[in-house]
């Protein structure tokens, strides 16, 4: 008989619907992803993914972004990738 212990831990609702939808497209339950999460933790020594602090540029880009300036709109993915070669220079402005 295996023994196991009780994790609690306080986690946003959202973040929390979200997770457990992909554990169960991956078909597992929560217990089992928190398991196999301490299980990499320990077989890593540490987080199985890197943590790390944003350099500036990303920095100013995400503040660019949560106050949306300099943001860029396509009518289509076509458009967006026509703006993207280098023979069409910078994107081109059609904001909306």
């Amino acid at each position: 008989m295996s023994r196991s212990e009780t994790i609690r831990a306080r986690v946003d609702p959202a973040v929390k619907a979200e997770a457990e939808a992909v554990f169960a497209d991956l078909g597992l339950s929560a217990s089992q992803a928190i398991t196999l999460f301490y299980r990499q933790v320990s077989l890593n020594r540490g987080l199985p993914f890197p943590v790390r602090l944003p350099n500036a540029e990303t920095r100013e880009a995400l503040a660019q972004a949560r106050a949306r300036q300099d943001l860029s709109a396509f009518d289509s993915v076509a458009d967006l990738m026509a703006a993207d070669t280098p023979e069409s220079g910078s994107p081109s402005d059609s904001r909306t």
